[in-house]
């Protein structure tokens, strides 16, 4: 890739210049080969759902002439609720807690992530290291675990509208997310074990049912005295309502949000996570009380009128929180075959409320989400997250702030101030913390918090293209967080690309210069000419070991791999505020244009969502209501 070309690009619009521009990879470089490795057989119906991801997939890419499809213009007058409810299950209300001034219960942001021997937590007061032992499962713990990962976060007012904002980032603020709470009996919110869904506007929890000891005894077989299970669900009509077609990979980007928050705000309570990944979605929808039949997806779209079929929920995943300490968690599977038929006698209350008076109903999105159901399948040994000492780098000094305080203050900056940039330090310290190791080896095997929450291997990598980091030449950059793939990416690459180490850059740190340059217009194009891409300290794309992992561990990867984005995204958030800057998600792409300027062909490696972390421009018109009490109004 020259230089020349890259400083003359002004514009991507036409596919001419694009196509000049990103040339084609070497005829040589074909000749050596580059396809995807061939995975073993899978069976006749993972197949055909693996085909219909994949044509998903291919059939929602932006392209630079045409856009995946979606609405033309927004029906404001039925956005849908942001609110679920179940009208008439019993209300318990949860306590709501100070972020300011830090209390005992609120540790130092940098405390959560270390063991107490390393230096960056040394420098903690006690209360803060006191904090993070164990804490006993009350309402008082369950609150704070709600308020500091799911909860509102502020009001935004622009006059006469407001709107709410939220701990957990969602596209185009829409939370498709639902979470749900399974757990033992706790004084205060039910004398049973319990199925409850949380209510963030009111900060409450909807008693949906009371289950049996002998189900709860099941469902918390092998899990530690004390484990809650939290689930998540989506309701895809929300995004679908802004994004059209797309909306699958953003409610899917968002559960990793969801999943990254809940992980990060139970460590600050001294507990562990990891989701129970051998929960089939039949089980989940079971767990949840939802109504397993997803709308007819034979139709093709988009079609107008009354489907209030397109509110129901869809379970994605459920997670175990459990006290730190627990390093082999077996959970038993033998409830599952039998998982239906125990929840026939359960009792669910409450009935759910209205979104929207009328919808768009967007066929292939439910032809995705029933191709990804996922069937149960063995619980795999599992042993959560864990707090590194090795990787952190002591010199960086995050701002004084508590975690309640970082997250909270979570916002997704709308416009970057191009007159700063960052230090190459904070820049390097953010990447050691999107590793799955943390940069203790470069091993794949997930285990630096939040990624111990997950339990396959790192299929993701980050594209970086740095803009204003000072100590690091502008360029293209890769952080190669499963070494495994090294060589699969160099290969399928341009071979141009250098794959050079910087000087100043840790050795723990996987990452390697591709290309020299100023690439700060590249990277706004490629954003779908978003200026924020280019106008940032660095920006990157999340690119994914696509094909080959849906292939080797089935359809339901798909949903999966995007779930680790939503995680790393979420890290990227925290670390941002913690160091006093911002963040924000960029769901919109140019897709194949951004495989084209790394060389990529085929479906081998994808693009799956775009980041970009600098000073924000912070827009003065805007007040800042606090998030509770929350005003009448829904949206």
């Amino acid at each position: 890739m020259a230089a020349s070309l890259l400083n003359r690009v002004t514009s991507v619009s036409n596919s001419h210049v694009l196509k000049r521009f990103f040339h084609a990879r070497a005829m040589a470089d074909h000749e050596a080969g580059g396809a995807a490795p061939v995975a073993a057989p899978v069976a006749a119906e993972d197949s055909s759902a693996i085909s219909i991801l994949l044509d998903y997939h291919a059939a929602t890419k932006h392209h630079l002439k045409r856009y995946a499809k979606g609405p033309h213009g927004l029906d404001w007058a039925n956005k849908p609720n942001p609110f679920r409810r179940y009208e008439g299950a019993p209300v318990r209300s949860l306590l709501q807690l100070p972020e300011s001034p830090p209390s005992v219960d609120d540790p130092l942001y940098s405390a959560v992530f270390c063991s107490s021997s390393s230096s960056s937590s040394s420098s903690s007061s006690s209360s803060s290291l006191v904090s993070l032992l164990n804490k006993p499962l009350t309402i008082a713990s369950l609150s704070q675990l709600l308020y500091d990962s799911l909860a509102l976060s502020a009001w935004k007012s622009t006059g006469r509208k407001v709107r709410c904002l939220r701990v957990n980032p969602s596209s185009g603020n829409l939370h498709p997310t639902e979470a749900y709470i399974i757990c033992d009996a706790i004084d205060g919110i039910s004398a049973s074990p319990f199925v409850a869904h949380y209510a963030p506007k009111e900060h409450a929890l909807e008693i949906r049912a009371e289950l049996p000891i002998d189900v709860w005894h099941g469902l918390t077989q092998g899990l530690p005295p004390g484990s809650l299970l939290l689930g998540f669900t989506s309701i895809f009509w929300r995004e679908a309502w802004k994004y059209g077609e797309r909306a699958f990979r953003y409610c899917n980007h968002d559960v990793g949000h969801a999943i990254g928050a809940v992980a990060v705000g139970a460590a600050s309570l001294g507990w562990n996570a990891c989701l129970l990944d051998g929960y089939g979605t039949h089980q989940l929808n079971c767990l949840f009380g939802l109504t397993h039949e997803l709308p007819s997806s034979t139709e093709q779209g988009p079609i107008k009128g009354v489907f209030p079929e397109l509110e129901r929920e869809h379970g994605d995943c459920i997670m175990a929180i459990f006290p730190f300490g627990h390093t082999n968690l077996k959970p038993s599977q033998s409830h599952l075959a039998h998982l239906s038929d125990y929840m026939k006698s359960v009792q669910w209350k409450g009935k759910i409320n209205v979104l929207s008076t009328h919808h768009v109903k967007w066929p292939i999105i439910y032809q995705a989400a029933e191709a990804s159901f996922k069937p149960a399948t063995g619980f795999t040994p599992h042993a959560g997250s864990k707090r590194v000492t090795e990787s952190l780098l002591p010199y960086v000094a995050y701002e004084p702030m508590t975690m309640r305080q970082v997250v909270r203050k979570c916002r997704s900056a709308q416009n970057m101030d191009s007159q700063y940039g960052m230090l190459s330090d904070v820049f390097y310290q953010m990447l050691l913390k999107t590793l799955p190791t943390g940069g203790a080896g470069v091993q794949a095997e997930p285990h630096q918090l939040p990624f111990g929450v997950l339990p396959w291997k790192a299929e993701v990598h980050l594209v970086l293209f740095s803009h204003r980091v000072v100590g690091l030449k502008q360029g293209i950059y890769i952080l190669v967080r499963n070494f495994a793939h090294k060589e699969a990416l160099q290969k399928a690459m341009k071979p141009e690309f250098v794959w050079e180490k910087p000087e100043s850059c840790p050795s723990s740190l996987p990452l390697y210069k591709l290309y020299e340059g100023d690439c700060r217009d590249l990277a706004a194009h490629l954003s779908c000419h978003q200026e924020i891409a280019g106008e940032s300290c660095f920006s990157l794309g999340m690119v994914a070991r696509f094909e080959p992992a849906i292939r080797e561990q089935g359809a339901w990867m798909y949903s999966r791999l995007f779930w680790e984005t939503g995680v790393i995204g979420q890290i990227l958030y925290l670390e941002a505020h913690a160091f006093g800057i911002s963040a924000t998600g960029i769901g919109c792409y140019f897709d194949d244009a951004v495989h084209d300027v790394l060389g990529l062909e085929g479906s081998e490696f994808q693009s799956l969502y775009h980041f970009t972390v600098g000073v924000p421009l912070v827009d003065k018109r805007l007040l800042m209501l606090p998030a509770y009490p929350a005003p009448a109004m829904d949206a």
